[in-house]
């Protein structure tokens, strides 16, 4: 994945957004030229978590929710020239993978949390302070 990763961001990014292909490389019967696509766009955020390099997934993340319009909604692409989105409007698509998007880089947190025996963003104040007295209950028992 690597690899393919890799290859995306040099080929197929345009000021960092990821475009679905070459449109002036490819007969598919409509003009050239089109907007970054959000879909794949979060999708390569997904793979930044998968490869550790969650700063970078993180920043990616903020950038593409701060594309939404005064509602939230998202298109289906953005132009990063004439700064707007385009294509289809709203669309479920991009939708699906933000909220998808979202809960990774959320579970990603919370395992990193649990791994460092920090507590996580979805632990409420009280469990967090209930297991501060169990650890303390066992680190005297302990001694």
């Amino acid at each position: 994945m690597t690899g393919t990763v890799h290859a995306i961001e040099t080929k197929l990014t345009h000021d960092g957004l990821v475009k679905r292909y070459h449109t002036a490389e490819v007969e598919d019967g409509l003009p050239p030229g089109e907007g970054t696509f959000l879909a794949y766009s979060f999708w390569l955020v997904d793979n930044f978590a998968l490869q550790g390099r969650i700063d970078e997934a993180h920043r990616m993340f903020e950038r593409l929710v701060g594309l939404a319009n005064d509602v939230g909604l998202l298109a289906e692409e953005y132009d990063t020239v004439a700064k707007r989105m385009v294509g289809n409007f709203p669309q479920a698509f991009t939708h699906v993978a933000l909220v998808h998007t979202g809960m990774n880089l959320m579970r990603h947190e919370e395992e990193m949390a649990k791994a460092t025996g920090q507590p996580s963003g979805s632990e409420s104040p009280e469990d967090v302070a209930a297991q501060a007295e169990i650890d303390a209950a066992d680190a005297e028992g302990n001694s």
